[in-house]
């Protein structure tokens, strides 16, 4: 038996009674995590900041995850390697989990190139709690774009394993929203994001979207 087996079975799950749905009923709506993926220039982070602002205007409570902040404290350990962004994601899934567990809007910002770990994210989640948001952003745009000059770096060889470059991106096959960044506003794209996450439920103060599901089946 090693170590981790060892530790496993020695940890048990504490009940609590302050549950996921009452955190929802004192924050006044549902929780749910808004994944959105695609590649670095896609416009990810414009997005999501764009989101967090207006849903926090709105009184909702949120958190936004951003890839490049993550990596300054909880994930600086990690590299760029294959394996390493399988861990990356792994514990951003996990935090993001805990987000929605605590009543919380949690909204992600990451490449999250591979198809595996976006749907580990969703498998950690409640139905209906996982939205997936394919930032579409066709590789030669976000080249120009640029913003960060990573591509520059890839393309010179000063930096490996860069999605699109030297290291594979996965779109998703079954996003529950696309966003076209190459002919939709940031604007537009948040007020896209909101209508989904109002038909969703997740908006609407917990007994009401529950009510709401049980109509539609």
């Amino acid at each position: 038996m090693n170590m981790r087996e060892v530790v496993t079975d020695n940890i048990h799950w504490q009940t609590v009674d302050v549950d996921k749905e009452a955190r929802r009923r004192q924050a006044g709506h549902s929780s749910a995590v808004v994944w959105l993926t695609g590649l670095s220039g896609a416009g990810k982070s414009t997005l999501a900041n764009m989101l967090e602002k207006r849903l926090h205007a709105m009184g909702k409570r949120t958190y936004l995850l951003d890839g490049d902040n993550v990596r300054h404290g909880l994930n600086k350990d990690l590299g760029f390697t294959d394996a390493d962004r399988v861990e990356n994601i792994r514990r951003v899934a996990e935090v993001a989990r805990l987000m929605v567990d605590a009543g919380v809007i949690a909204i992600t910002a990451f490449i999250s190139p591979f198809r595996a770990d976006r749907q580990l994210a969703r498998d950690l989640m409640g139905a209906g709690e996982f939205i997936e948001v394919f930032v579409d952003t066709p590789l030669a745009v976000a080249e120009a774009r640029d913003p960060k000059g990573l591509y520059r770096k890839a393309r010179r060889g000063e930096l490996k394993n860069f999605t699109g470059i030297d290291s594979p991106y996965e779109p998703p096959e079954h996003a529950e929203v696309r966003i076209d960044t190459t002919s939709v506003s940031v604007e537009a794209s948040s007020q896209q994001l909101l209508k989904v996450l109002t038909q969703l439920g997740v908006l609407e103060p917990p007994m009401r979207a529950a009510r709401q599901d049980k109509e539609n089946t």
